[in-house]
């Protein structure tokens, strides 16, 4: 969908949202005017994204950062990346959005008004770790399908909201739940209404957890509009495409979800190791679910140059989808020899680690820092692609930034 017809089409409070400001006199504009504010629109203004944002695409929109951007403890606004499967909602009105609870293993069938959600149940806030299935994908080769992210598809920021498991447990959940699927308000790419753009979801285990949430702020304010204002469901470690955005519905299934991007390859791997370029038949993959270990070092940025016989201090961030980083390390010689990092204990349950360390150089030239994290159940990140799959899902390999000793 064109940024135009969208405009025509939005609400007045879809268009002040998307410009950050009540529109004065909004009800006088002509039909299907488009405030200059929103003509030939700057995604990194109409976002409040950093300008050193990666677009990839317009049409979903999908948008990353660069490693750099990513230095914060927990990740502001400006520095999320932006990963879309359909179009953005076009008719967001706070005080009439609602939840609905249904689906074949729900016992009582309920909606509930996001001020019914705020008031009812408890709030809770956790630092959850969110990255893309996808992250990495542009290191596969022969190229792998999709959007092609480096290493800017992940972000932790702190989200509020209340426990899914409350409000699934206040419908009533019959013994026969497996699985939970989500339904949210943004549109199919085709606009056809009867089609979504995603809906996908998670075993039961996963939608009981302490940290699975539905959340309604992040870092302690509203979720920006992009993020999925007024209502996200948010299920930390997982690939980020479980934690749907604009939120509207949850179905408590008696099967295995079937929603959009849970059939056919979407957001699943080769059970088995396969080669590099093979095809591999639907029931042959298996539904990503904990993401894998990783780290990434945000400072400095790559390219860095320094004075010899000065030490380079470099810090990051770690994690490793339902478990913990038990051992962080960094390698100046290709991997050959590793030193360990100073790592911090997660302030929470699937929040990402931050690490710390002291490089020294022993003489002039090029050198690369590279980065490996071990999580709690002794697997550490390859130092290089892992095994080739066709969505390109799943590449944890070392980061590594270029360094220069004058």
């Amino acid at each position: 969908m064109k940024r135009r017809d969208f405009v025509k089409k939005a609400t007045l409070g879809s268009l002040a949202t998307l410009i950050g400001a009540e529109i004065v006199f909004g009800a006088r504009m002509p039909e299907g005017y488009q405030p200059l504010a929103l003509q030939d629109p700057d995604p990194f203004k109409m976002f409040s994204k950093n300008k050193d944002m990666v677009v990839l695409n317009d049409k979903p929109w999908n948008m990353e950062a660069a490693a750099h951007l990513l230095d914060d403890d927990i990740t502001p606004n400006a520095s999320m990346f932006i990963r879309n499967n359909g179009l953005v909602p076009e008719n967001i009105d706070v005080s009439k959005w609602t939840l609905t609870i249904d689906g074949e293993s729900v016992v009582n069938k309920k909606t509930y008004t996001l001020a019914e959600l705020q008031s009812k149940f408890e709030h809770h806030t956790y630092q959850l770790t969110i990255e893309c299935g996808g992250n990495g994908r542009s290191e596969f080769n022969p190229p792998a399908q999709g959007n092609q992210w480096t290493v800017g598809a992940v972000h932790c920021a702190s989200w509020t909201g209340v426990r899914l498991r409350d409000v699934l447990k206040d419908a009533g959940i019959k013994n026969d739940a497996v699985y939970i699927g989500f339904h949210a308000a943004d549109l199919h790419l085709s606009r056809d209404a009867g089609k979504e753009a995603i809906s996908r979801g998670c075993p039961m285990a996963k939608a009981l957890q302490d940290e699975t949430i539905l959340a309604f702020k992040m870092n302690g304010e509203d979720i920006p509009f992009i993020h999925g204002h007024p209502l996200r469901l948010m299920a930390g470690g997982w690939p980020a495409s479980v934690s749907g955005k604009w939120l509207t519905g949850i179905s408590i299934r008696n099967k295995v979800h079937d929603g959009s991007k849970m059939t056919g390859d979407s957001y699943k791997v080769p059970c088995k190791p396969i080669a590099p370029g093979e095809t591999v038949k639907e029931e042959d993959l298996c539904i990503i679910e904990s993401m894998p270990v990783k780290s990434l070092i945000t400072f400095p940025k790559s390219g860095a140059m320094i004075k010899a016989g000065t030490a380079l201090n470099i810090r990051g961030h770690a994690w490793a989808g339902e478990l913990e980083v038990a051992n962080m390390e960094y390698s100046i010689d290709f991997g050959s020899t590793w030193k360990p990092a100073v790592l911090k204990k997660p302030v929470n349950r699937l929040a990402w680690q931050h690490f710390s360390a002291k490089v020294e150089f022993p003489q002039k030239g090029y050198y690369e820092v590279w980065a490996k994290a071990t999580d709690t159940k002794g697997m550490a990140q390859p130092m290089l692609v892992p095994g080739w799959n066709p969505k390109g899902y799943l590449n944890n390999a070392c980061h590594r930034i270029a360094v220069k000793v004058n």
